[in-house]
């Protein structure tokens, strides 16, 4: 598993217009619909329904919003860097500025799991996220994040 397979580049992109969770969720469906195909309506609704267990706000400006879909063949992903941070509800309080969704076959099983594992390592790497923070530009996030394994694979 590594992110060249889970992010495509028309998959990332900076936000400013979200300014609460709820509009980020919305905004995070409706780019799923453009980026992947994905039924906006649907995949807002398994995003709230996931959200409804606990927030996925980790910790660090960063959260992993994660749901399940049908029709999906595979696990895809979407990375969103926001100019402003929101309140996300994380477990550490502070506001989100990366989000990093997945969204996986309902079958899924251990690939969602390998998928999470690699976001969510990757993401906790402050040396990442904070050149992450410093290039708003979705061809060079997509850069980072698509280099960013293969050297820590290495």
């Amino acid at each position: 598993m590594n992110f060249a397979k889970l992010l495509k580049p028309e998959a990332v992109k900076v936000s400013a217009s979200a300014t609460s969770k709820k509009r980020l969720l919305h905004e995070i469906a409706d780019f799923a619909g453009q980026a992947y195909d994905l039924p906006p309506g649907e995949t807002h609704e398994a995003l709230l329904a996931r959200e409804s267990l606990g927030p996925t706000g980790v910790g660090h400006g960063v959260a992993l919003p994660h749901a399940r879909l049908e029709g999906l063949d595979r696990v895809v992903g979407l990375f969103v860097l926001l100019e402003k941070p929101i309140d996300f509800a994380a477990v550490d309080r502070q506001p989100v500025d990366i989000a990093f969704c997945l969204f996986a076959p309902e079958d899924a099983g251990v690939e969602h799991l390998k998928a999470l594992a690699l976001v969510s390592r990757t993401l906790r790497d402050s040396t990442i996220c904070g050149k992450l923070r410093a290039n708003p530009q979705p061809a060079t996030l997509y850069t980072i994040l698509t280099e960013s394994i293969s050297v820590q694979a290495a």
